[in-house]
């Protein structure tokens, strides 16, 4: 398994029979292999982590999050084909769809828009989180931070115990400490063999403040220094 970290919250993960390209906005794309089918995906709308130039790429499918609107507007400005519109799928919160044989995609709700994602390919389970984190932000009302922790929770519960070879989380340092909720909380719920922080608004030294913090995660966790990093992930035990 390879991931290439493209910029932001944007990954692009090779299996042995299929491409994964998460929330691509920014940043320069590899060559794609030939042959080997591409999912897109695009967890929400958020300029950060969406863009309408995804749909020039030859995805066998794009799986986008359901606020990312295929009104007739949409596809007129954004300038997509008949043909492309055919390989959109728009999913909810709690949907699981087969886009490719082999493959299966579940989302999860999102603590802000869209959905986040979880794949299953080639015996592996890739998680990219979107924007779903817990957003617990210093001089925010008592009450939002309380609901907040609360959802966040109540959608992550159908990760607990789940073994999951790689999982891109976000880790986001405008939160101070707090960012390092989000992250702790996925790390003690799911079985996440890699862990590639993400939306960190290129600030990699937050990485390092949170295994200070946190130490018991370094084993687990594989730090981001740079826009166009590639990393391989040797083959595990099942």
């Amino acid at each position: 398994m390879r991931a290439v970290f493209l910029d932001h919250s944007g990954f692009l993960v090779e299996l042995p029979t299929v491409t994964l390209l998460f929330d691509w906005w920014k940043g320069e794309l590899p060559a794609l292999r030939p042959g080997v089918p591409l999912l897109v995906f695009s967890s929400h709308r958020h300029e950060d982590h969406f863009k309408r130039e995804i749909f020039t790429l030859p995805a066998d499918a794009f799986l986008l999050g359901s606020d990312i609107r295929l009104t007739g507007r949409n596809l007129e400005k954004w300038g997509i084909s008949k043909e492309t519109a055919a390989r959109c799928v728009r999913l909810g919160k709690h949907d699981t769809v087969s886009p490719l044989p082999g493959v299966t995609v579940e989302t999860l709700p999102s603590t802000d828009e869209g959905v986040a994602f979880l794949v299953t390919a080639d015996r592996k389970t890739v998680f990219h989180a979107g924007d779903l984190n817990w957003w617990h932000w210093e001089g925010e009302d008592p009450g939002w931070n309380r609901n907040m922790e609360v959802n966040f929770k109540r959608y992550t519960e159908p990760l607990q115990g789940r073994r999951i070879d790689l999982a891109m989380l976000p880790l986001d340092p405008r939160l101070g400490e707090d960012g390092f909720r989000g992250p702790q909380y996925f790390l003690e719920l799911a079985d996440i063999r890699h862990f590639l922080p993400m939306h960190q608004w290129g600030d990699f030294g937050f990485t390092e403040k949170f295994l200070a913090r946190y130490p018991g995660f370094a084993a687990r966790t594989v730090p981001v220094s740079r826009v166009g990093q590639d990393f391989t992930f040797e083959e595990e035990e099942v």
